[in-house]
């Protein structure tokens, strides 16, 4: 194949770009599930001591006694950002979906003015 003229070789490498960008969003996003999983299993475990409990919550290399019903709030708490955490993920990860998909309309406009067909037709979008 001929060498790809600089405009069609841009749109490749913003292509790859965005597909690099999602793949490191989906990891991120993997690991704040796994997070929130975790934490809420804590916050159902802890639900189910009683009150006066005794309760220890690590502090780094160190486990710390502390009293259940602050424990139960900070877990709250962190429950509540990692939602808020995986909520602003998936709008990101919705505008790259967006952003992929305009750039791959594009690319194939472009390959198909560039072949002499006029706008690419056909195919399927993702």
């Amino acid at each position: 194949m001929n060498e790809l003229p600089p405009q069609i070789q841009n749109q490749l490498a913003q292509i790859q770009q965005v597909q690099q960008q999602a793949q490191a969003l989906m990891q991120q996003k993997a690991q704040v599930e796994m997070l929130l999983r975790e934490t809420e299993r804590a916050f159902e475990e802890l639900q189910k001591t009683e009150e006066g409990a005794e309760v220890y919550k690590g502090a780094g290399e160190l486990l710390i006694k502390a009293k259940r019903e602050d424990v139960l709030k900070d877990l709250e708490e962190k429950k509540d950002n990692f939602d808020v955490r995986l909520k602003s993920l998936s709008r990101q990860e919705e505008r790259l979906q967006s952003r992929f998909n305009q750039l791959q309309e594009q690319l194939k406009s472009a390959l198909g003015k560039m072949q002499g067909q006029g706008p690419a037709t056909g195919g399927r979008a993702e």
